[in-house]
């Protein structure tokens, strides 16, 4: 509102530009959902790395193939991740406890991992030290105590300590201690000030971890995750509506030796990708290893609307196992295959195709296929939407498919290519977020205005970079908010209609060349 004028002057007021920039989403978050061998449960958990994945739910184990399939997103270029941890048993979860004199513990996550966690509770022969402290905290010193906990399983370097904790509720209380600072244990309802442990003879010291005179152990197990069948990952699969953002969903099968995913479960991801504006990547079952098997694509469940969100990727892939002495076995592509498009979206952005000869397949020995694959084979799988993985003399094995599982032929669907239904999600999902202002805004034309011109910087960003077709802003998109798209019922109604064309890059599948013989000399 203008300044109420009360004395001759000048007046300054500031005047709103209506200019509100539209931030482009990530486009490959990659979400991944297994077993584990330790970590929360039905809980998506940010990663940027595998040595994060390794901190948070174990090292590479043969009984959770999630382990390799992270581990190939980022050898391939994958960066931002979530896990979410499949579990498979009677709730609540059996976890792990500790007990020892009034201290009464519990794992921060079911699982047989914890049986090896032990505890020591060490006080000082003299708390007067701690005086001050104590006062400020409104405890006596003596409540004060100090907890150390060690993962003794054989190979794992695992320790924390926590110094200074009482039982009494204040800034040092070990229930809040606990839950702040410790990837190990919480409090589970400790009922005062523990003893102390004793102090083994000098010289003595390894026994501390050893004997339980000195250290407490496990008092009640816990238990592993039983075969996960597909109620365990439909809860996984929902429990990614706590996850803010993610593009790519991958879900390996349960088991490392000719694993498949039971047919619902492939149902059940495309419809969650369909809703979310993300992208399913597929593994065919173990036994399709020819071609003719690999014709079966209805046999995954995928179809519909939902078959846009997904993509087949054929067929597995060899490589080593470093469990196994680095014998050369069959393992599922798709976190493979995940890093292959975080990598083209780093490099070239999400419109280009994650396919041809610069999408290499990092780490792979060769396919598992019973003989290597032609061209008409290739040709055969291309046309009823299933992306190959080729291996071709010195550029090596790469993906040699950018088709959604849509993109048969005879559909002739408009989403029939990955890059298409990608770059239509990175878009729905900027503005998603990049109009929550527009939100109870007057609905009338001034609005319009600064939608088209908040939408149009948008798209004029994208185009600059190549994003989509055409040589001028003209033939590229458009954008339209104005009374031909919002009716006076639609005000009415409190609607605000934005309706955004693009013409999408598509992928040069065929290249042709023309070859003509000249003639030569002959005169006319």
């Amino acid at each position: 509102m203008p300044p109420t004028l009360t004395y001759p002057g000048v007046y300054i007021q500031e005047i709103p530009s209506g200019v509100r920039p539209i931030t482009g989403v990530a486009t490959s978050i990659a979400a991944f959902i297994g077993r584990t061998e330790r970590g929360p449960v039905e809980k998506p958990v940010d990663i940027t790395s595998f040595a994060d994945f390794e901190r948070e739910f174990g090292a590479l184990n043969l009984d959770y193939p999630i382990g390799f399939t992270v581990q190939d997103f980022y050898q391939n270029g994958g960066g931002l991740a979530m896990v979410v941890r499949a579990f498979k048993g009677p709730a609540p979860f059996p976890t792990a406890e500790i007990k020892w004199d009034k201290l009464k513990l519990i794992a921060t996550a079911p699982g047989l991992w914890a049986e090896k966690l032990r505890i020591r509770v060490e006080k000082l022969a003299d708390p007067t030290p701690l005086k001050d402290l104590a006062d400020q905290l409104g405890v006596v010193p003596a409540d004060f105590f100090n907890l150390r906990i060690r993962n003794t399983k054989p190979g794992v370097e695992e320790e924390e300590s926590h110094i200074n904790l009482t039982y009494v509720p204040s800034a040092r209380q070990i229930k809040g201690i606990l839950e702040a600072d410790s990837r190990l244990l919480r409090d589970n309802g400790s009922t005062g000030a523990p003893a102390a442990h004793p102090d083994p003879p000098q010289g003595e010291e390894d026994k501390i971890w050893k004997e339980d005179q000195y250290s407490a152990k496990v008092t009640t197990s816990g238990s592993d995750s039983g075969a996960l069948d597909v109620a365990a990952y439909t809860a996984a699969i929902n429990a990614l509506d706590h996850a803010d953002l993610f593009n790519l969903l991958v879900i390996p099968p349960d088991t490392l030796d000719n694993g498949s995913l039971d047919k619902a479960v492939h149902t059940k991801a495309a419809a969650y990708c369909h809703g979310r504006r993300a992208l399913y990547v597929v593994d065919p079952p173990a036994a399709w290893n020819t071609v003719t098997e690999a014709k079966n694509v209805t046999a995954l469940g995928i179809s519909g609307l939902d078959a846009r969100y997904a993509s087949l990727y054929f067929p597995r892939v060899r490589k080593a196992n470093p469990l196994r002495g680095n014998l050369i076995e069959p393992f599922t592509a798709s976190g493979i295959i995940a890093g292959v498009m975080a990598r083209t979206d780093e490099t070239r952005g999400v419109w280009k195709a994650p396919a041809g000869v610069d999408a290499a397949l990092v780490g792979v020995n060769g396919l598992e296929i019973d003989h290597p694959m032609n061209d008409i084979e290739n040709g055969i799988l291309n046309q009823i939407g299933e992306n190959c993985l080729r291996y071709f003399p010195i550029i090596g094995h790469i993906v040699w498919g950018a088709r959604t599982m849509r993109g048969a032929d005879i559909l002739g669907d408009e989403y029939k290519y990955v890059p298409v239904r990608r770059t239509a999600n990175f878009i729905e999902e900027s503005l998603f977020r990049g109009l929550k202002w527009v939100v109870f805004e007057p609905n009338d034309e001034p609005l319009w205005a600064q939608i088209r011109l908040n939408v149009g910087a948008f798209m004029q960003g994208l185009f600059r970079q190549g994003a989509f077709q055409g040589t001028s802003a003209r033939d590229a998109y458009f954008v339209a908010c104005d009374k031909t798209t919002t009716t006076q019922n639609d005000i009415n109604l409190g609607i605000v209609n934005v309706v955004v064309g693009f013409a999408p890059l598509k992928p040069a599948e065929f290249v042709v060349v023309k070859i003509q013989q000249i003639a030569g000399q002959i005169q006319t």
